[in-house]
C-alpha cells in the first residue's frame, strides 16, 4: 500500500476545508451536549428520583447505532449538518450527564454547608464552588466526548456530510488507498490535538488541584 503524495500536495484546500468541517461538527456536538447535559446533572444531582431515569435514557439513547440515529433524523432536518450535529449531541450525552453527575457528587458535604452557612444563595453555590470542585471530572467527560464526537463524525458520510470521512468512501470507490489513509491521519491527528488543549484548559482553570499536589 502505497501513498500518492502528488495527490496530497494537489487536494491540500480540499483536505483543510474538510478538516475544518470535520472540526466544526464535532465540536458543535460536545458543545450542545454541554449545554443540555449540564441542567439535566443538576436536576439528576438534586432530585435523586430523576437520577436514574435521566441517566438510563442516556445510555438507551447511547445503544442506538449511529447510522439508525441518522437516519432516524432525516425526515425531521433533512440532509444538513444540522443532522449530523444532533446525531452526535445524542452521543455525547450519556457521557456528559454522567460525568457531570458523578463531578458534582464528588463535592463535599462540608464544603456545601459551609458555603450555606456563609449565607451562599443555592445558585451561587452551584456556580461558584460546586460546579468549580466539580470541574476535573466533568473535563474528563469532555476530552471523552470530544475524542469520540471526532471519531463519529465520518459515519455522517451516509447522509452526505461527514467532514474526513468523505475521503474514506472516496479511497474505497476508487480502490485508492490515499484518502484513507490520509483520512485516518488527520482524525487522529484532530483528536490527540484536541485532547492535548482540553487537557492544557483544564490545567489553567483548576490552579487548586496543582496546589494540593504540590502540598
Amino acid at each position: 500500500m502505497t501513498i500518492d503524495w502528488s495527490w496530497i500536495t494537489d487536494h491540500r484546500d480540499d483536505l483543510t476545508t474538510l478538516t475544518l468541517s470535520h472540526l466544526q461538527a464535532a465540536l458543535s456536538a460536545v458543545a450542545l451536549g454541554l449545554l443540555i447535559s449540564l441542567p439535566l446533572a443538576v436536576l439528576a444531582h438534586r432530585v435523586r428520583p430523576l437520577r436514574g431515569l435521566l441517566l438510563g435514557l442516556s445510555n438507551v439513547l447511547f445503544t442506538i447505532p449511529s447510522i439508525a440515529v441518522f437516519v432516524l433524523l432525516l425526515p425531521v432536518s433533512g440532509l444538513t449538518r444540522t443532522t449530523t450535529v444532533i446525531g452526535l449531541t445524542i452521543y455525547t450525552l450519556v457521557v456528559l450527564l454522567r460525568n457531570t453527575v458523578e463531578g458534582l457528587d464528588s463535592v463535599p458535604a462540608r464544603t456545601k454547608e459551609a458555603a450555606k452557612a456563609m449565607g451562599t444563595r443555592p445558585l451561587r453555590t452551584l456556580l461558584t464552588v460546586e460546579l468549580p470542585l466539580a470541574l476535573p471530572v466533568i473535563m474528563a467527560g469532555v476530552r471523552i466526548a470530544t475524542v469520540m464526537s471526532i471519531s463519529l463524525v465520518s459515519v455522517a458520510t451516509y447522509i452526505g456530510d461527514g467532514g474526513l470521512g468523505q475521503l474514506f468512501t472516496d479511497g474505497f470507490q476508487r480502490n485508492f488507498p490515499t484518502p484513507v489513509i490520509v483520512g485516518v491521519v488527520l482524525t487522529l491527528l484532530l483528536a490527540l490535538v484536541a485532547d492535548a488543549l482540553l487537557v492544557a484548559l483544564q490545567y489553567v482553570l483548576t490552579p487548586w488541584t496543582r496546589r494540593r499536589k504540590g502540598a
